[in-house]
């Protein structure tokens, strides 16, 4: 059976007294709201009472919302950092190795301007190279002993001419190409070279051992005179090498001579200088002709 769709109580008091409080009630609250918001407006503290007691009943849930919200945006700035601390550490990672390479490269150019300095200090005005070189490299392996310098024809290196470097002499130039020469190194047996004893001009010459090592020989016989670290240097006899150049160092002393170490090691020597051909007969036929020509005649005052 369908409801009736009359809302009225009917004769039911009970329903009367109810609608009729209800009705009460709702006119109460408005009065009531419209009273406190008449008084709000003309005396806003009035009812602060009211909202500091609000507050106090809404400050644990206040409390507990601040100590969630820390620890989330704790557990955020954690996970972050440590995304970020891997990529600082990455960052300073590469720059650590990009230092490490700048001081290896700053140590390695230090170490090579130092060796050109000492290598340019060994230049005569006199007599400038015909070349500056690069020793690229050497058989050290086998019975001959050469190096390859990157400085040839093109830019005046020929077959002959003495290569030195900033400890003293390598050896002689055997042939050439337009970009590079060979070097015949004094530690080659077929190398032989005139030197003296640079202390006092003890006459000798020097050959290779083809070991790395050379052998030093004197022209006079009997006791032999040679110590350890005793320093020979080109004579300048026969040409080729221009006297004064250091050539070897005694490490033992023979019963006819020595054997001695290179007082430039092309192992370690990176650059050389090709020096022109000495012609001892061209130098002393020019001192004996300025020695002829007597000293300038003096200006009169």
């Amino acid at each position: 059976m369908a409801r009736s769709r009359d809302l009225r109580p009917g004769y039911s008091r009970r329903a009367q007294y109810g609608i009729f409080t209800g009705y009460v009630i709702a006119v109460v609250g408005i009065v009531v709201g419209l009273v406190a918001f008449g008084v709000s407006l003309y005396n806003p503290g009035a009812f602060g009472f009211a909202r500091g007691a609000a507050s106090d009943v809404a400050a644990p849930v206040g409390k507990a919302s601040a100590v969630t919200r820390k620890s989330g945006r704790s557990l955020i700035a954690a996970i972050g950092a440590y995304f970020e601390t891997g990529h600082q550490n990455l960052e300073l990672t590469r720059e650590i190795a990009g230092a490490r390479a700048s001081a290896v490269s700053a140590r390695a150019m230090a170490d090579e301007n130092r060796r050109l300095k000492a290598l340019l200090q060994i230049v005569d005005p006199a007599q400038p190279p015909v070349a500056s070189a690069w020793l690229i490299g050497s058989t050290a392996a086998s019975a001959r002993r050469y190096a390859i310098i990157d400085a040839g024809s093109a830019r005046g290196v020929h077959a002959g001419q003495p290569v030195r470097g900033a400890g003293g002499l390598i050896g002689r130039v055997v042939e050439s190409s337009p970009g590079t020469a060979r070097v015949l190194l004094l530690s080659d047996p077929d190398n032989v070279v005139p030197v003296r004893r640079a202390a006092d001009g003890l006459p000798g010459f020097v050959q290779g051992l083809a070991n790395g090592r050379i052998e030093i020989r004197l022209l006079t016989m009997g006791n032999n005179p040679l110590h350890p670290g005793d320093v020979f240097v080109t004579s300048g006899s026969g040409g080729i090498y221009p006297p004064g150049v250091p050539v070897a160092v005694v490490a033992t002393p023979r019963r006819d001579g020595a054997e001695g170490r290179l007082a430039a090691d092309p192992g370690s020597t990176d650059y050389v200088l090709v020096l022109p051909v000495y012609k001892a007969d061209a130098v002393a036929a020019m001192a004996a002709s300025v020695k002829a020509a007597g000293p300038p005649p003096k200006e009169d005052n």
